[in-house]
C-alpha cells in the first residue's frame, strides 16, 4: 500500500495535502505538481512511502531542480512510484552508456576478466539485467535533503520505512497536518 502527501511550507507553518500520483509519469511531472501546491515558491516536500518497504522524499525549492532521497533503491525500483524517483543521475548511471565492450579487457576466450565463462553462472535479476547493473539495496540521493529543516543525515538514515514519514513530519512540526491527510 502506498501513501503520498505534499507538505508545503507557508508563512503560517506547514500545509499538507493528500496527492494522487496516478497521472505522474516523470520526475518533472512530480515537480510541477509540487510547485502548484505552493504559489509563493516556498519549500514543498513530496513524501512517498510503500508500507514497510521504502520511503522517498522529494524537495522542491521554487524553480530549483528537485532534490531526492530514497531509503532503499532496490525496493523502490520494483514500484511504479519509486521508478519516478530513481533517475539515472541519482543511481550514478550514464544514460548515454551503450554498454560498449572494451576489447582490451577481454581474455583470449572472449570473456571479460573475472566474468564467468558460462552464461548460466551469471547472476541475473528477474528483468534480465545482470547483478552488476542492479539497483543497490541501500539509500540513494541527497542525504542532507532535510538538514536545514531539523532532520540530519544520521537521523534520516536511521528511519524505518514503516514510520519514517511520521518521524519526518514530527521533526518538522507538521505531524498534525500530515495526519489529517493520512
Amino acid at each position: 500500500m502506498y501513501f503520498a502527501a505534499l507538505l508545503a511550507r507557508t508563512e503560517d507553518g506547514w500545509e499538507a495535502s493528500d496527492t494522487e500520483l496516478d497521472d505522474v509519469e516523470s520526475l518533472s511531472d512530480l515537480a510541477e505538481l509540487a510547485r502548484e501546491a505552493s504559489p509563493e515558491d516556498d519549500t514543498v516536500l513530496v513524501l512517498i512511502e510503500q508500507e514497510d518497504a521504502w520511503f522517498g522524499v522529494v524537495r522542491i525549492d521554487g524553480e530549483d531542480d528537485p532534490r531526492i532521497y530514497v531509503s532503499d533503491a532496490a525496493a523502490a525500483a520494483r514500484s511504479s512510484y519509486g521508478e519516478i524517483l530513481l533517475t539515472d543521475e541519482l543511481l550514478g548511471r550514464d544514460p548515454d552508456d551503450d554498454d560498449v565492450v572494451d576489447l582490451d579487457s577481454l581474455d583470449l576466450d572472449g570473456t571479460e576478466d573475472g566474468d564467468p565463462q558460462n552464461e548460466d553462472e551469471e547472476d541475473d535479476d528477474e528483468d534480465g539485467t545482470s547483478s552488476a547493473e542492479a539497483v543497490p539495496h541501500s539509500p540513494v540521493g541527497d542525504r542532507q535533503i532535510l538538514d536545514d529543516l531539523g532532520v540530519g543525515e544520521k537521523e534520516l538514515l536511521l528511519l524505518d520505512a514503516d514510520d519514517a514519514l511520521n518521524s519526518i513530519a514530527e521533526a518538522l512540526g507538521a505531524s498534525e497536518v500530515l495526519e489529517t491527510v493520512r
